[in-house]
């Protein structure tokens, strides 16, 4: 099978690291993978040079423009594929065009978001052979907002990428670099600063902690509202107690440093943060947006609050400080979640099957 997967610009984000795994799991499977992007390079156009599939760049230099995308459907067609995979808002915009152009092909969409979706993904929505959901409030979404039949919307969670080392020892050494003692509990959030992923209200919440306990919340990652919750933090009077860690390409020693993972974005659609720190054994305290619920078992290996209910988000995170019998209860369930749910190999399968099956149609 010949595989075309689109995507607009290889950044540090859960979608593009999806793209590039599944990616080389179907080239890895004996399928002939292109992966084509709209800019060159990104945070991770080292990976994507280092898999064995051909990777491609429509923009021969980096113009800063995620949509823009020249060439493309001379470059699809070129391709001649069988499937074509469109991850990211940009690339769906442009699936209904890639189908029209490629009546013969399979193009599949993706909906990965919880953002309100453009004119254009609504239309590809219609036009595309069939898509991929990763939660099934997503794909509830698809039927019940946007009118899309359900035969046509498949669900497949998203895998646990970086799952290596995960019953590793614990930290000791990063925790006494950014300054936690034994005692301390350290909240996690591992995200692209954007507005959307709502790190402010993480800080704002923290803040609202009974000062005597003792805590750090930690925010790696880097963007565009990075400074704002600097700023922030500061003037709060919480320099001491929120670290900023910058891009982590691999997190992996902040799982194991860390006791909660902690969560108040406003746009997702399955948590790849909150997967990889349940299998860590994290347990979560998370608002109730699109599919965040799916990703680990509410009540039993973390707290899932009303979108916004600050106070609620406070009282979790109090509880969880203070009791750290909860926390190993939360724990052990949230390690047996994540491996029975969201294992790499399952997703693999389910996504190279269902790719069969349409080339068959």
């Amino acid at each position: 099978m010949k595989i075309l997967i689109v995507q607009d610009y290889l950044r540090s984000g859960g979608t593009e690291r999806h793209a590039v795994f599944l990616g080389a799991a179907a080239a890895k499977a004996g399928h002939e993978v292109t992966l084509l992007t709209f800019r060159p390079r990104g945070a991770l156009g080292d990976d994507a040079d280092n898999q064995p599939f051909a990777f491609k760049s429509l923009q021969p230099f980096d113009l800063h423009l995620d949509w823009f995308a020249p060439g493309l459907l001379r470059a699809a067609g070129d391709a001649a594929p069988d499937l074509v995979l469109c991850m990211g808002r940009m690339a769906n915009c442009y699936a209904g065009f890639i189908q029209a152009r490629l009546p013969h092909a399979a193009v599949v969409c993706t909906m990965r978001t919880g953002k309100s979706l453009p004119y254009l993904f609504r239309r590809s929505l219609r036009r595309c052979r069939h898509i991929i959901a990763n939660s099934h409030v997503a794909k509830r979404v698809l039927t019940d907002e946007h009118d899309i039949a359900a035969a046509k919307v498949t669900v497949i969670h998203n895998p646990v990428l970086r799952s290596h080392d995960v019953d590793g020892p614990r930290n000791h050494a990063l925790r006494r670099y950014y300054g936690a003692n034994p005692s301390t509990v350290v909240m996690l959030n591992v995200a692209m600063f954007r507005p959307e992923k709502n790190q402010r209200e993480l800080i704002e919440v923290c803040s609202k902690l009974p000062g005597y306990l003792d805590w750090q919340l930690w925010l790696a990652g880097d963007g565009v509202a990075r400074k704002g919750c600097e700023r922030l933090a500061h003037d709060l009077g919480l320099g001491g107690r929120v670290r900023f860690l910058g891009y982590q390409p691999q997190p992996t020693p902040l799982y194991h440093a860390s006791d909660l993972s902690v969560l108040a974005s406003q746009s997702e659609s399955l948590s790849n943060f909150l997967i990889e720190s349940q299998l860590h054994g994290l347990p979560a305290v998370a608002y109730d947006i699109v599919g965040v619920g799916e990703c680990f078992v509410p009540g039993q290996s973390g707290y899932l609050l009303k979108n916004q209910d600050q106070a609620g988000f406070v009282d979790a995170l109090d509880r969880l400080i203070r009791e750290p019998g909860l926390r190993r209860k939360f724990s052990e369930t949230a390690r047996r979640h994540a491996r029975e749910e969201f294992t790499a190999d399952r997703q693999i399968q389910a996504h190279l099957a269902l790719f069969t099956d349409l080339v068959k149609v």
